[in-house]
């Protein structure tokens, strides 16, 4: 078997590409440690312990952000993301 098409990528020259958006400040729940971006959060109680526990539970802590600096593009033909 020829191990060059195990790990073979499509080709893209990446030649169009958009940059994304910082990804803004993350919440931990201090119960379930779901992590979820304040945007998502919504109703202000962890869906996680929600849907399982049926608790509304509002208990979060914020987590650094990991990318803060880092500029990033996404690759329109092939969904790549990559770091500038």
């Amino acid at each position: 078997m020829d191990d060059e098409g195990l790990y073979a990528m499509p080709e893209c020259s990446h030649e169009v590409l958009t940059l994304m958006p910082p990804a803004g400040p993350r919440l931990r729940c201090r119960h379930c440690h779901l992590t979820i971006s304040a945007q998502e959060l919504g109703s202000g109680c962890c869906p996680e312990c929600l849907e399982a526990l049926k608790v509304q539970r509002r208990d979060f802590e914020e987590v650094p952000d990991a990318d803060a600096g880092r500029t990033r593009y996404r690759c329109d033909a092939c969904g790549l993301i990559l770091d500038a």
